[in-house]
């Protein structure tokens, strides 16, 4: 098979994914297809959950390099103009919910482990296709790991137009109460709790950590939600504020926390820390492949499974990040033949 007979290969699997709807936490039936076909091409396959693992007997002399994409999706929009679940080919264009995140570059991993397992290439290849990543759910990535082997580093299959993303920020989600007095609006009685948030509220906003990333920018702190009150004419005695938190990789989420809980006076909670910023050195071997290959490294805004991996990781996929998660999603068809042949190249080259 030439690299167009494989690209057929991932594009009509890419199909039946679109046309079975595997929104986070519901994917066991885009599971099952993906499992069935990878038996069906004679690949060695386990299931973990709805997360898909392929492996077979590694050479203990050489690194392991995990071939790492998502198979759920988010829930479409309401502005989608055609049946996010219906896969249309219009010219070079593959529309279709998780067609661009990642379909494309789950497919196009999948491909390139079928052509490069069990090949002279420097590393042991294994593949995983795995779930719940648009929620960062117990049941993705977080379950998988423990049955993975010893991992030396990683290509996740985000969408970044196969360009290396070699740092990514973290997130936490913090959620802060301003704690006052119930009273009636008409007389001077009460503790306003809105008022005893301005000030934390202020301060979050005009706050600038020092140490900016060369490649991920400062860490940023973003209040996005804020609800209190529950009529006119009563003093709130509650304000409840959500707290985005993008952290670059010289900031770790406890350390950032313990440093708001100083500076605030509102009660805060962190739902978690464990979506820390990832970054991989420039000087790594698979990173300085794909500079010799004309790419340029560079620092991603956006959150992937990078997050919970114990080893160093890099984003590199097909389809661009700026149409994930939009209406009328789509991944060009030259861009999953294109894929396919760098990932080849980086791989056998390297």
């Amino acid at each position: 098979m030439d690299t167009r007979q494989y690209t057929n290969d991932a594009v009509e699997l890419l199909k039946r994914l679109i046309s079975t709807p595997s929104v986070s936490r519901d994917e066991r039936r885009a599971a099952d297809i993906f499992e069935q076909q990878v038996r069906d091409w004679g690949l060695p396959v386990r299931r973990i959950g709805n997360n898909i693992l392929i492996e077979e007997e590694l050479a203990p002399e050489k690194p392991t390099l995990l071939l790492n994409a998502h198979i759920d999706t988010v829930k479409p929009v309401s502005t989608w103009t055609r049946d996010p679940f219906t896969p249309t080919i219009e010219g070079d264009r593959l529309y279709g919910l998780g067609a661009n995140d990642c379909g494309g570059g789950l497919v196009s991993l999948l491909q390139v482990y079928r052509m490069l397992h069990g090949s002279s290439t420097k590393y042991n290849l294994v593949y995983l296709a795995s779930c719940e990543e648009e929620v960062s759910g117990e049941g993705g990535f977080r379950m998988a790991l423990p049955e993975l082997p010893k991992i030396d580093v990683a290509i996740v299959g985000e969408p970044t137009g196969m360009q290396p993303a070699i740092a990514e920020k973290g997130l936490m989600v913090i959620d802060g109460t301003a704690y006052g007095k119930s009273g009636h609006a008409a007389r001077n009685e009460g503790v306003n709790a809105i008022y005893e948030a301005l000030d934390d509220l202020v301060w979050l906003r005009d706050y600038r950590f020092k140490k900016e990333s060369m490649l991920l920018g400062p860490t940023k702190m973003t209040v996005t939600v804020v609800n209190s009150g529950t009529q006119h004419n009563v003093i709130p005695d509650e304000c409840h504020f959500v707290i985005d938190v993008r952290t670059n990789e010289y900031y770790q989420n406890e350390y950032l926390f313990a440093f708001l809980q100083k500076h605030v006076k509102s009660e805060l909670k962190a739902r978690s820390f464990r979506l820390s910023s990832s970054h991989i050195p420039v000087g790594h071997p698979l990173v300085q492949r794909c500079i010799q290959m004309g790419k340029t490294p560079y620092g991603s805004p956006t959150l992937s499974d990078q997050a919970l991996m114990p080893f160093q990781s890099l984003k590199l996929g097909p389809g661009e990040s700026s149409r994930s998660h939009t209406a009328d999603e789509f991944i060009c068809l030259s861009e999953i033949e294109q894929a396919i042949k760098e990932y080849v190249n980086l791989l056998n080259e390297e």
